[in-house]
C-alpha cells in the first residue's frame, strides 16, 4: 500500500547501494574459479548482444538504476535494482531471467508539497536466445530473442496480464574499432482500457573500443512503438561506457534523456559477472 512521507524523504538509495555492493564482493570472489573467457553483455544500453554466454556458463548482470520525471505538476523519482541471469544451455542458446528488482518510487504533488513512496518488486520477464549467425564477410552476427513478461511484480508495479515479445538483434563490426548493432521487434500488450494491441521496438546503437578493456556507445531506443490510445511512443537517447576489469568482470555506466512517455533522465550503474 502506498505509504505517505514528508516532502523531504530521500528514496533509500543507501540500502540499494549496500546490495550493489555486496553483489561485487560475491561475484569478485567467486572469479577466482571462473575461465578465462572475455564477458559480452547485455546492458547497459537497450540493444542485446548477439552473443551467448556458452554451454554451461552463467552469467549475472545487475545494477543500480535512478530515473526522474516530472509532468503535470508531478515530480517522480524511482530507484530499482534491473537483474539480468543468464545461464547456456549450448554454445547458440541460452536461457534468461530478468527483472526491474526492488523498487522504490516516490511522487510529490509540486502543488501541496504532499508526497507518496510506494515500495516493491519488479515484474519478471523469463526469455530464450538463440546465436542464429556469427559475423562474416560484412555479414552481420545474428540472433533472436523470445520473451514473456509474467504480472508477477508487488501491486503498483504489476503489468497487465502476459507480455510476450520477440526480438532480433544483429551487430557489424566497423572500421577504426566502431561497431553498429540493430534490434528490431515485437510485443503484445494491454492499454489502459484493457485492451491488447502488437506494438513495435526498434533500437540502433553505435559503439567505440578504444583499447581492450574500455568502450563506449551512443545509442537511440524506442522499447515502444505505439498509437496514443496504447500509450504512445516511449524513446530515449543514451550514452554510456562499459570497462572489463578482468576477463569475466565488468562494471558499466549509462545515462538516458527520454521523451514524454519516458522518464526525463535516467541513469544506472551495473555489476556484471560470468562464472
Amino acid at each position: 500500500m502506498p505509504v505517505t512521507a514528508p516532502a523531504h524523504a530521500p528514496v533509500p538509495l543507501l540500502r540499494l547501494s549496500l546490495w550493489f555492493a555486496c553483489s561485487a564482493l560475491l561475484a569478485s570472489a567467486a572469479l577466482h574459479a571462473a575461465e578465462q573467457e572475455t564477458i559480452a553483455t547485455d546492458r547497459p544500453d537497450f540493444t542485446e548482444s548477439s552473443i551467448v554466454v556458452g554451454q554451461g556458463r552463467f552469467q549475472i548482470e545487475t545494477s543500480v538504476a535512478v530515473e526522474r520525471d516530472s509532468a503535470n505538476g508531478i515530480k517522480e523519482r524511482t530507484a530499482s535494482t534491473p537483474t539480468l541471469l543468464r545461464f547456456g544451455v549450448s554454445e547458440t542458446l541460452e536461457l534468461r531471467v530478468e527483472t526491474d528488482g526492488r523498487l522504490v518510487a516516490r511522487s510529490e504533488n509540486m502543488a501541496t508539497g504532499s508526497s507518496v513512496t510506494e515500495r516493491g518488486y519488479g515484474d519478471t520477464s523469463l526469455g530464450v536466445k538463440w546465436h542464429v549467425h556469427d559475423a562474416s564477410a560484412g555479414m552481420p552476427s545474428v540472433a533472436l530473442l523470445g520473451e514473456i513478461e509474467l504480472d508477477s511484480g508487488s501491486a503498483p508495479f504489476r503489468g497487465d496480464g502476459l507480455r510476450p515479445a520477440l526480438l532480433m538483434t544483429a551487430e557489424w563490426e566497423l572500421p577504426d574499432e566502431f561497431s553498429l548493432g540493430v534490434m528490431p521487434g515485437l510485443r503484445y500488450g494491454r492499454n489502459e482500457r484493457g485492451e491488447r494491441f502488437v506494438g513495435g521496438i526498434v533500437s540502433v546503437v553505435l559503439g567505440k573500443s578504444w583499447n581492450e578493456r574500455l568502450r563506449t556507445f551512443v545509442e537511440v531506443a524506442a522499447p515502444r512503438l505505439a498509437r496514443s490510445t496504447n500509450g504512445g511512443t516511449a524513446a530515449s537517447v543514451t550514452i554510456g561506457a562499459a570497462c572489463l576489469l578482468s576477463d569475466t568482470l565488468q562494471i558499466d555506466t549509462a545515462l538516458s534523456k527520454g521523451n514524454k512517455n519516458t522518464a526525463d533522465l535516467s541513469w544506472t550503474i551495473g555489476l556484471s559477472a560470468k562464472f
